[in-house]
């Protein structure tokens, strides 16, 4: 995609052309147009960094969800929470933005029109339904004294509650000030979805017994 863009949009020169293509603009749910960019901008991301996080992201945390809810329900947990940001980011755009969606196409550089890509907001939704499931979890992450890598734990709910409290904190600022591009009420809105979907599609059985089967052998692991 990023290398050869005419083969996923004929007349494409770069990956800004698909992304103003298949990207979610908020404007779209106001009017009802264009509503299957929802599910395409999950899978377009703005650059290798971008989606090397959000995969780094998924990788940690959604394989023990998966194994939580089995794979069909994950799958619709995933989109839904994927949805449940998008609803979240088109608010925020509402709340923060003074203009009326109705003249967004009589205006430039307008939010309504910026198009929102990326996993962020779905995978939000992992991390919500991890801190649900697995609360006393520990994460195995790598870090550095002075030149020397080390592994060290994180408690789960430290290291996914101080993630998502930043991420409110901006996505606050975001409102109060001007338009920085992110898309953070996505991620506090996938995260919240994530949450309450749990007890709808979570077998509790199951997850006792994926409690005590929680994998230790990666290099950033989860327990």
């Amino acid at each position: 995609m990023y290398f050869w863009p005419k083969l996923f949009l004929p007349g494409a020169t770069s990956i800004d052309d698909i992304i103003n293509a298949y990207g979610f603009k908020p404007y779209f749910l106001v009017k009802g147009e264009n509503l299957w960019t929802i599910f395409t901008a999950m899978f377009i991301h703005a650059d290798f960094a971008h989606i090397l996080g959000n995969m780094l992201y998924l990788y940690i945390f959604g394989d023990n969800i998966e194994a939580a809810l089995g794979k069909l329900r994950y799958l619709v947990f995933y989109f839904l929470s994927g949805i449940g940001a998008v609803i979240f980011h088109v608010f925020s755009v509402w709340v923060s933005v003074d203009l009326s969606p109705l003249a967004a196409y009589g205006s430039l550089n307008n939010p309504w029109l910026v198009p929102a890509v990326g996993a962020s907001g779905a995978i939000s939704g992992v991390l919500g339904a991890y801190l649900i499931m697995y609360p006393a979890g520990t994460v195995r992450a790598v870090g550095l004294w002075f030149v020397v890598p080390i592994l060290f734990k994180i408690p789960a709910i430290a290291f996914i509650g101080f993630w998502f409290i930043y991420q409110l904190v901006l996505a606050f600022f975001s409102i109060l000030g001007p338009y920085v591009g992110i898309a953070f009420w996505a991620h506090v809105g996938g995260f919240i979805t994530g949450i309450a979907l749990v007890p709808i599609l979570a077998d509790k059985n199951r997850i006792k017994m994926l409690k005590v089967l929680a994998s230790t052998r990666r290099y950033i692991t989860l327990e």
